[in-house]
């Protein structure tokens, strides 16, 4: 049978219309090119590396709907493995079995580190023997173009192998990627670093910042700031962690702990002026921190075991969290994987505690 060669068209009476498939509905869309991008310290690598532990367990995302499970697949120039990524994600409770580092390229005279903008179709021949990939994690984005990254051109042929990638494999590919300096007070799609390429390309764009009140008291937030095939704008809050490894003594990781979910555009909720605390917020916080203060005299507990109650007495895990931290409650990790546990202890009763267990 002869090929036949040269532009081949397709009438669209002979489609069928297919919805989006999400991993998180209005977030993350299956086969698309997504951007994550914020300013330095705002934790983005983190939550990164928070989504794909959700996804290697197939858990609940911040607004309490269910991922399905599947592998993730994570290249970083910038994170070393063993000291940094592997931490947060055991922090997070990832199964360790699903997630794969993007290292090596083998070739006939040895072996070379992996470059995303050149060795994106090996990485297909590789993922597509493992199957099942729902996340791809490229940090940072701007290692994936060759050429300059604020020409348009080429920053849009750079990327469209990874493009390709997602649709085949039918995965949500992150990257990653900074805010340019200078660039506070315009419209987030624009404070991208580089060509407004990357924002153009992803289909969904999501924006990281710290926002502060008059009072100095600051807060994350994670917003759409663009989206192809859903609503733009919301967000939720989240803080960043610092904890203790328990099986790994002296090994200390982040951890994303997610707030509410908040209204408005990506440019409002980037604003310093749209977070602050009033005045019913901050009786809020101190009566939280007398119940935490009650419910931990007589020894440490379990986290999920403290969010259960604190939720029936009407607390907010965030506003929990915030109160956790103004009392200077300790946690402390025990287990790896899938049977890991958190318990939060007073400061003054953690030492006693953990000579008694």
């Amino acid at each position: 049978m002869k090929v036949q060669t040269g532009v081949q068209l397709i009438c669209a009476a002979d489609l069928v219309p297919t919805p989006i498939q999400w991993i998180w509905k209005d977030w993350l869309a299956a086969g698309k090119f997504h951007l994550l991008a914020g300013a330095a310290g705002t934790g983005k690598t983190t939550i990164a590396l928070n989504l794909a532990a959700i996804i290697t367990r197939g858990d609940c995302w911040p607004d309490g709907t269910l991922s399905g499970s599947g592998n993730v697949l994570i290249w970083s120039g910038e994170d070393d493995a063993k000291d940094t990524l592997l931490p947060r994600l055991a922090t997070h409770g990832a199964d360790l079995e699903r997630v794969y580092f993007v290292r090596d390229v083998n070739e006939h005279r040895g072996s070379r580190a992996f470059d995303p903008s050149r060795d994106i179709p090996q990485l297909y021949d590789k993922a597509s023997q493992m199957g099942e990939i729902r996340l791809i994690v490229i940090d940072p984005i701007v290692n994936a173009v060759s050429g300059d990254s604020h020409k348009n051109g080429e920053v849009r042929r750079a990327l469209q192998p990874l493009v390709e990638l997602g649709k085949k494999l039918n995965a949500v590919i992150l990257g990653i990627s900074h805010f340019a300096k200078g660039s506070v007070g315009r419209e987030p799609l624009e404070r991208v670093n580089g060509s407004i390429a990357f924002g153009a390309l992803a289909r969904v764009v999501l924006v990281t910042a710290k926002v502060s009140d008059p009072n100095g008291s600051s807060m994350r937030v994670l917003v759409r700031a663009k989206s192809n095939h859903g609503p733009d704008g919301g967000g939720y809050h989240y803080q960043i962690e610092q904890v203790e490894l328990v099986e790994y003594p002296g090994i200390i990781s982040s951890q994303v702990i997610w707030g509410g979910f908040v209204e408005g555009s990506a440019k409002e909720l980037l604003s310093d002026t749209h977070y602050h605390n009033t005045p019913d917020e901050c009786l809020l916080l101190a009566d939280a921190m007398d119940f935490l203060n009650g419910l931990l005299a007589d020894g440490g507990l379990l986290q999920k075991e403290i969010i259960v109650k604190a939720k029936e007495a009407g607390f907010t895990e965030m506003t929990l969290r915030r109160a956790k931290k103004s009392l200077g409650i300790k946690s402390r990790h025990d287990g790896y994987g899938k049977g890991s546990v958190w318990k939060w202890y007073l400061p003054s009763t953690i030492l006693k505690d953990i000579q008694k267990n």
